[in-house]
């Protein structure tokens, strides 16, 4: 590939793989797949029934008081979170269990106490990672989960923490809502 290819491919958001790394995602079988360590495994499973919750909390959010912020943003960052684990269940060749919270979650009674609750999830997520993070054996893995907490810890923390802060209404970069509705 030509670097001017190259260019253009990376522009428009494609990852060049590596011939290896590419074999590797279309091999068939179960020989292209790693080993998974135990460990590895049930933080990952810890991290996708975690990232599962956070999604259904949400999206009852979302469904009761409608396109909420920071709720409506934070959904789909959890669905981003759910598709990077699944990446790494994939790399090892392990079955992706579907979400067994999604309709079974019963929302907030108000979006204060939603915000709140936002808040106390968002630290439990934190302290999962602080007691998954030193015993993980894989590098993928670690890098998964570290970016994870990070999210958790430096966007969605702090986006709870500005809404109960004032009482509610959402403030703040991006947070800006239609009062009147």
């Amino acid at each position: 590939m030509t670097f001017q290819r190259h260019r253009r491919f990376r522009r428009r958001g494609y990852r060049v793989l590596g011939p290896a790394l590419a074999l590797s995602l279309t091999a068939g079988g179960n020989s292209a797949h790693a080993a998974v360590h135990p460990i590895d495994r049930q933080a990952l499973e810890a991290a996708l029934d975690d990232e599962y919750k956070a999604e259904a909390t949400y999206q009852s959010i979302l469904d009761r008081y409608g396109a909420v912020r920071p709720f409506i943003n934070i959904v789909e960052a959890e669905r981003r979170h759910i598709a990077m684990v699944k990446f790494q269940y994939a790399r090892f060749g392990m079955d992706t269990p579907s979400n067994p919270y999604l309709g079974a979650i019963v929302p907030a009674d108000s979006l204060p106490a939603a915000y709140q609750n936002g808040v106390a999830a968002e630290l439990e997520n934190i302290a999962l990672y602080d007691r998954l993070l030193p015993k993980i054996v894989d590098n993928g893995v670690r890098a998964t989960l570290t970016r994870l907490q990070s999210a958790s810890r430096d966007n969605h923390l702090p986006a709870f923490q500005r809404c109960v802060e004032h009482r509610g209404i959402p403030s703040g970069r991006g947070m800006q809502r239609d009062l009147s509705q």
